[in-house]
């Protein structure tokens, strides 16, 4: 008996049917490879023992990540951006967090048109959002641009991002667990620690790392905001101005592993809490059978 596959197989095509599936694989091939080759590139020429970036290279070497700790304005820039960063996570996942709750339990006439007025910082540019933060905070409320500042706009920035995430799944989380646990004698308090923040902490914790990673990665903003300080970004734009040097492309790589590690301790992380939910489940089921035996 033929399969399924055996059968859309046989059935009759147009003879340029090959011909398209390969030129569709190329494409997507030719896609991929527009998209990382510059990052592919960029490690590549982080590792030249020429100050010189091109074609061919004349030898590999570290030089360019050993001299990286002696950079002393480097070094402070890179605290600097982890600094404004982690602050910045922090308070847009609990702002984000807390305003996702409302948005979609607090039964709002038009969620619709409030969804949007949050997300609105998303769809505009970003030199617009920094000239009306310059304006907003230097001009009319006469505050000093300091790391202050910059945590702001970034916070405009990301805030959006956590909203959207935390509230879509609040969207599809059932609500038939919260009643059952009401239902078992638990308070609103221990609902939300218990039960609520469990399911929903890894919408949390993915808003927490699109926030630092949009905090690092920000230059517009930034760059209307900042003060004296250098953070990342603009210290990468002001060593551009004379010219691409492979210690720019290896800070620029030690910045992608960085945000590949974080991202990869966030989706461990998920896996094991999702983990730990089905371990508790189990156990919870166990009691009950016995409860009842």
């Amino acid at each position: 008996m033929a399969h399924a596959g055996d059968r859309l197989e046989t059935m009759p095509v147009s003879p340029y049917a090959g011909l398209v599936r390969w030129l569709l694989r190329g494409w997507a091939a030719a896609v991929l490879a527009f998209t990382y080759a510059p990052i592919v590139l960029l490690v590549l020429f982080s590792f030249e023992d020429s100050r010189t970036i091109g074609f061919p290279i004349t030898g590999f070497s570290l030089r360019w990540y050993e001299g990286l700790p002696a950079n002393t304005p480097l070094v402070r820039a890179v605290a600097t951006s982890v600094t404004i960063a982690l602050v910045v996570a922090v308070v847009a996942t609990l702002v984000g967090t807390l305003a996702a709750f409302p948005l979609v339990r607090a039964g709002i006439r038009r969620p619709n048109a409030a969804r949007v007025l949050f997300t609105m910082p998303i769809m505009l540019p970003g030199i617009l959002i920094g000239v009306g933060l310059l304006v907003f905070l230097a001009g009319i409320l006469k505050v000093p641009l300091s790391l202050l500042t910059v945590i702001a706009g970034h916070l405009v920035l990301t805030m959006p991002f956590v909203v959207l995430i935390v509230s879509a799944r609040l969207q599809s989380f059932d609500r038939r667990l919260e009643w059952a646990a009401a239902d078992l004698g638990a308070d609103p308090a221990r609902t939300l620690r218990y039960v609520v923040l469990p399911l929903i902490a890894p919408a949390i914790l993915a808003g927490a790392l699109i926030s630092v990673t949009l905090s690092i990665d920000e230059f517009v903003v930034t760059f209307f905001t900042v003060g004296p300080q250098l953070t990342l970004p603009i210290y990468i734009y002001t060593q551009i101005k004379f010219g691409v040097t492979p210690e720019v492309n290896a800070v620029a790589t030690l910045v992608l592993a960085g945000t590949a590690l974080v991202l990869g301790l966030g989706t461990l992380l998920a896996m094991l809490t999702r983990r730990a939910l089905r371990l508790s489940r189990r156990r919870a089921g166990v009691k009950r059978s016995e409860a009842s035996a």
